[in-house]
């Protein structure tokens, strides 16, 4: 029960809010529209009970008038059902879809903002493949929600209206000098809670193996995109067979949970059959001896059965939710999962005391600066210390020794890496721009690829051809309006060309090269940085490279361990 009520309050807290939201008043109206229209469909429920009682009656007394009435009647049935079917149907989805759009909104803005995306990788946690927890279980987590509460509401107005009609149908029961009132109600309470108790704990097992589905499933998906993404290197290195093993092993553990789910799918399908037959029989069957005594109609018998059936349903909807509500349970899990982790980042992020974590300053003056610098793994083992220095405009800084620590001290120095101590002075306005080793090419035209992240009115295409030129890619120039997947596309020596031409079309004053040339040849990487000087020198830059002819670019080198 703890449990239950600690997963429903994170529920609340994380998708409440939605009500809440900038658009309330329309998100309110159609949920109450809703509300109304589910009890109108109880309303039509009712009145089919009713209409068929007198369909029956007809046809037991054989008049004709009573049918051909009871015809005219279902014709309104008919016409009015249908309304009120296609206009619940449509403001539902309404609602799901704008639940789901406002949630993914708010997990996808928090996952992907200032880096977070990127440091989330490094906290402990359940918190793997948040892309398929943001695309796939968001949508089941509001869907589904949407969905069962629905049912829910509706089953419980369906209870409540078919008790009382099968309470005034049930008559008196006497059974040895006991008068019983309502004893099919009993019956139907007894009949359908047994059913349920007996159905949860046979689909008890189906909550587990599905979580783990979900799982193994995104684990295979994402083996098979990384796989995608990196064809072209597995192919330079014949890994095709490593990677086969790899998606057998992957695949292997989907065949072990389906197995698990299969058996749990197994139980409840052994025990649903089972009770859906029941259910046609039974309801009959507990009325009939009072028809054949002839103290009801036909058409009562009918009403009665009817009315238990619906009874039983509303009652029964716990059997019949166990598989939706063990899905959308393991999806809110798994978006909780994420959710939690990104919230612990953002604490750790927000907490300025933290002796564990670099502090990052916006100086008054326009200088990098290194004071009482350490580095550290997650877990506080320091792997760089003592690191201090200052870098001015236009310098030209060589980081030698581990380029690991130093890919680190770069991304310390934008915000990426928060575990260790010290200072880093930042020059205020005046933002770091970042130079990996291989760029980030998004699908679309090369001129978009090229601009990313800027919109592609901040540059001309003019000025962009002039940078493909200048960087030795001027073959591509007549490509700039081509669609592409850039990454796969172009060679790696290609992209680390176009990262120049970002490079030159952005006109940074501060400049961090992360190996960003480590494809080109050593002339190649030279004509770069001899690039980088004529074009940008006022830019000071801090240079991670193994080449030894980029000596001549720098004045002067920081060591790390």
């Amino acid at each position: 029960m703890h449990n239950a009520k600690g997963f429903f309050h994170q529920f609340i807290v994380l998708a409440g809010p939605y009500w809440n939201s900038e658009h309330k008043t329309d998100i309110r109206n159609r949920t109450f529209a809703l509300i109304v229209l589910t009890i109108m469909q109880i309303g039509m429920a009712v009145v089919i009970n009713k209409w068929s009682a007198g369909l029956f009656d007809a046809l037991e007394q054989r008049s004709m008038a009573d049918l051909i009435q009871q015809i005219g009647l279902l014709v309104i049935i008919f016409l009015t059902g249908m309304a009120i079917t296609t206009t619940h149907l449509t403001v539902k989805r309404g609602l799901q879809i704008g639940w789901r759009s406002w949630l993914t909104e708010r997990v996808s803005g928090q996952w992907m903002d200032k880096g977070r995306h990127y440091q989330v990788i490094f906290i402990p946690g359940e918190h793997d493949n948040p892309d398929g927890r943001i695309a796939e279980d968001v949508r089941i987590v509001t869907e589904e929600a949407i969905q069962l509460l629905h049912s829910l509401f509706y089953s419980l107005l369906l209870l409540i209206s078919f008790t009382d009609i099968l309470w005034n149908l049930s008559g008196t029961l006497v059974v040895g000098g006991l008068q019983i009132q309502g004893h099919l109600v009993w019956i139907a309470l007894v009949y359908a809670v047994s059913a349920s108790i007996l159905g949860w704990w046979v689909g008890r097992p189906l909550i587990e193996a599905t979580d783990a589905r979900q799982t193994v499933e995104a684990n295979f998906r994402f083996g098979l995109v990384k796989a995608r993404e990196n064809s072209m290197a597995i192919a330079l290195v014949h890994g095709e067979a490593n990677e086969r093993r790899r998606f057998a092993t992957l695949f292997q553990d989907i065949n072990d949970v389906f197995d698990r789910q299969t058996r749990a799918w197994r139980n409840i399908m052994m025990f649903t059959s089972g009770y859906s037959v029941l259910s046609m029989a039974f309801p009959v069957l507990v009325s009939a001896p009072r028809y054949v005594l002839g103290t009801i109609s036909l058409g009562t018998l009918m009403q009665s059965a009817q009315a238990f059936q619906h009874m039983a349903s509303a009652l029964s909807w716990p059997v019949d939710n166990m598989a939706a509500v063990a899905n959308w349970r393991a999806s809110a899990d798994r978006v909780f999962g994420l959710v939690r982790a990104l919230d612990h980042l953002e604490q750790k992020m927000a907490c300025t005391n933290d002796p564990q974590r670099i502090c990052l300053e916006k100086s008054q003056i326009s200088v990098l600066g290194f004071h009482g610098l350490s580095l550290m793994k997650q877990d506080g083992e320091i792997i760089a210390s003592g690191i201090n220095a200052e870098i001015r405009p236009a310098e030209r800084v060589l980081i030698n020794g581990n380029s690991a620590t130093g890919a680190k001290l770069f991304k310390a120095i934008v915000g990426l890496w928060p575990w260790g101590g010290g200072r880093i002075e930042l020059p205020d306005d005046e933002p770091m721009y970042f130079m990996p080793p291989r760029p980030y090419l998004p699908s679309g035209t090369l001129r978009t690829a090229i601009c990313y992240p800027n919109p592609v009115e901040d540059f001309t295409k003019a000025a962009i051809k002039e940078a493909l030129k200048k960087v030795g890619l001027g073959e591509l120039q007549a490509q700039l309006d081509t669609t592409e997947n850039w990454e796969t596309a172009l060679t790696r020596e290609q992209q680390q060309r176009l990262g120049a031409v970002r490079l030159l079309l952005n006109h940074p004053k501060w400049i961090l090269l992360q190996e960003a040339f480590d494809s080109l040849d050593p002339q190649g990487e030279v004509a770069m940085l001899r690039l980088i000087s004529d074009e940008l020198p006022e830019a000071a830059m801090l240079t991670i490279t193994n080449q030894p002819t980029a000596d001549a670019f720098h004045q002067r080198r920081i060591v790390l361990p």
